[in-house]
């Protein structure tokens, strides 16, 4: 009797571990992309990720790449930034991506960052070194999580630049950038079976997102950035989110676990300014902006400036010292969508033109600028088929029914003739197939002249969009 009724009080506890294990299990995974160094919210997130971590047991905080450049208190401080990388850490960041935008002051100086100042991990799977001042980093991680198993793996675009991001060329030497569709699914391949939940942080963008979800369906969630959409969606089965950029969400990904198997993804983006500041985060990043050469105001706009006008202030710029007839500038490089009329300060034009880019000049013909307006304009990516290079001098680009630019008129310059040209120099170093007579890079930061043309006296923009597109 004593050994049946031992028998029966071991089956019960037998049961009783199945039903258990069997219990609906919740993990969030708290993410953000294409921070651009906005830390003026990161108060507000402090207090989002605060709450949600008193709430709910299993918690990550991820981030899917562009965490720098675009503020002038994160990108100009003696060790570009850490400022936000020093936040992130006192938050305890789990894992992040690297965006193109990590490689903006050099290989060497990522490398350094992560070595000696992240406490995060950081993932990516489609990067290989072969250089000393970067070392490679892990293609993915395994979390754990009270008894759960998460995969996280990186991967970052290698479609604007030929075969790597989007950079100048110089920041990419010695690395290979690998297809990072096919080396996300070769990581899923690795981890499927050695984890309970599988995550893609991918900075490739939501459309090469879609395409890798049409051939590769074992992720639970993919976490995305680049293309600094406002995102909640589920493609191939796989829910997709990105919180668009600047810190203005924080992206929640609810998993329900029965047992070890998923039965439920979930994402919402969440307003970062709906929660009230952290008060200790608030007077930390205070610090960081307490910058008196960076906060005084050096001029004023007459009225409101839109990223058009911001781009033909640029060009009219950058042709006043080198009295060139026609400029162009990548609409790219302007990393403001519009600044409002009224004061500007020192920190504002850095956040306009965060790059030091500077001037380039030539001598073009008519002819090859049209070509380069149609090569761009054909590009097989997100900068493609679209008014990408802004010009005070007027053009028209002609396309087909396949939306395949064919021709470009410009009705104020003569046919065969030769003019003095300037650009900047991202697209003087970076564009492939642009022709061109005695190029050069001038001394002029396009910052400077900026700085300059406000300490003259108010400036009034012209928003007016000379280019066009004509079909």
């Amino acid at each position: 009797m004593k050994l049946i009724l031992r028998t029966l009080a071991l089956v019960m506890l037998v049961l009783l571990a199945l039903q258990c294990s069997r219990r609906e299990q919740t993990l969030v995974i708290l993410s953000t992309n294409d921070m651009h160094g906005k830390i003026q919210r990161f108060p507000h997130l402090t207090t989002a990720v605060e709450a949600c971590r008193d709430t709910v047991d299993r918690v990550l905080l991820v981030d899917a790449g562009d965490r720098w450049t675009g503020n002038a208190y994160v990108d100009r401080v003696s060790l570009p930034g850490r400022p936000i990388v020093e936040l992130m850490n006192g938050l305890k960041y789990d894992v992040v991506a690297l965006g193109n935008h990590e490689f903006d002051f050099g290989q060497a100086h990522l490398g350094g960052v992560i070595d000696s100042l992240c406490d995060f991990q950081v993932v990516c799977a489609n990067v290989a070194s072969d250089t000393a001042t970067f070392a490679p980093v892990a293609p993915y991680v395994i979390l754990k999580r009270k008894g759960l198993k998460i995969g996280v793996v990186g991967a970052i675009t290698n479609y604007e630049g030929q075969g790597t991001p989007a950079g100048n060329k110089s920041s990419f030497v010695g690395l290979r950038f690998c297809d990072p569709q096919q080396a996300a699914m070769e990581a899923a391949d690795a981890l499927r079976d050695r984890v309970d939940v599988l995550v893609l942080l991918s900075h490739m963008g939501h459309d090469r997102d879609y395409e890798l979800l049409a051939r590769e369906s074992r992720y639970d969630v993919v976490i995305g950035g680049h293309t600094h959409e406002y995102l909640d969606t589920v493609v191939c089965g796989t829910q997709v989110g990105q919180t668009y950029k600047d810190l203005r969400n924080v992206g929640a990904t609810t998993i329900r676990l029965k047992g070890k198997k998923v039965i439920s993804v979930d994402y919402e983006n969440i307003l970062t300014n709906a929660y009230a500041p952290d008060s200790v985060c608030a007077e930390a990043v205070a610090r960081y902006y307490a910058d008196e050469e960076l906060n005084r105001p050096i001029g004023e706009l007459t009225e409101l400036a839109t990223q058009v006008g911001l781009a033909n202030w640029f060009v009219e710029l950058m042709k006043r010292p080198t009295e060139a007839e026609v400029g162009f500038y990548h609409i790219g490089g302007v990393r403001l969508d519009s600044l409002d009329r009224g004061g500007v300060s020192t920190a504002t034009v850095y956040d306009l033109e965060p790059f030091s880019s500077h001037v380039a000049e030539m001598w073009m013909t008519t002819d090859q600028m049209r070509r380069m307006l149609i090569a761009k304009y054909n590009e097989p990516t997100r900068e493609g088929h679209r008014i990408d290079l802004h010009s005070t001098t007027s053009y028209a680009i002609l396309v087909n029914d396949q939306d395949q630019a064919v021709d470009v008129k410009f009705p104020t310059l003569k046919e065969g003739r030769e003019y003095h040209v300037v650009i900047g120099d991202y697209s003087f170093k970076n564009y492939p197939g642009l022709e061109y007579r005695e190029g050069r890079i001038r001394e002029e930061l396009i910052t400077d002249l900026m700085l300059e043309d406000l300490r003259k006296g108010p400036i009034t923009p012209d928003n007016h969009q000379h280019a066009k597109v004509e079909r």
